[in-house]
C-alpha cells in the first residue's frame, strides 16, 4: 500500500492509504483528528471543508493521493483554548445550534477573512452559498464573520 506525507496543521503525518481514499477519511480514522466531520459524503454541504493551500476544499471529494505536498488546515489546528477571533465571534454571538455544521462553517470563515478581511454581506453569501446548516443559523453566521473581522482588522 502507498505511503503519504501529509502536512497536517504544520504536523507531517505518514500514512498508509489507497490512492483513492478521501482525505476526509485519511485526517479522522489514519491521523486521529475528527473535528472535520462527515456530512452528505458528496461535497454538497461543507461539513468536512478544510483549508488547503489557503483555499477551502471539501475533504470528502479530495482524495490522498491527490494531496501532494499541500499545507493542511483542520478545525483541529486553530487554538484549543477558543482564542482564534472566529471562534470567539462563534460562541459571543451563540452560532451553532446542533453545531454539526460548524466545523466546516467556521473553517470557510478563517478562509475567507485571510482572503477578505472586509467582507461584505454578498461575499459572505458567495462564499457560504453551497454551506448547509440544517438549523438556519445563516443570520448569525454572517454576524460573527463581520464581528471577527472587526477583530482582525
Amino acid at each position: 500500500m502507498p505511503q503519504y506525507t501529509l502536512n497536517v496543521n504544520g504536523t507531517e503525518h505518514t500514512v498508509e492509504a489507497l490512492p483513492d481514499m478521501p482525505l476526509l477519511w485519511a485526517l479522522r480514522d489514519m491521523v486521529g483528528l475528527t473535528g472535520t466531520k462527515f456530512g452528505c459524503g458528496i461535497g454538497a454541504c461543507g461539513a468536512c471543508t478544510v483549508i488547503l493551500d489557503g483555499k477551502e476544499q471539501r475533504s470528502c471529494q479530495m482524495s490522498i493521493a491527490d494531496v501532494g505536498s499541500s499545507k493542511i488546515r483542520t478545525i483541529d489546528g486553530l487554538p484549543g483554548d477558543g482564542s482564534h477571533p472566529v471562534q470567539q465571534a462563534w460562541l459571543e454571538l451563540d452560532v451553532p445550534q446542533c453545531g454539526y455544521c460548524q466545523a466546516g462553517q467556521i473553517m470557510s470563515a478563517v478562509a475567507l477573512l485571510e482572503r477578505n478581511p472586509h467582507p461584505t454581506d454578498a461575499d459572505i453569501d458567495r462564499a457560504f452559498g453551497d454551506h448547509i446548516c440544517r438549523c438556519g443559523t445563516y443570520p448569525r453566521i454572517r454576524e460573527a464573520i463581520h464581528a471577527a473581522a472587526k477583530v482582525t482588522q
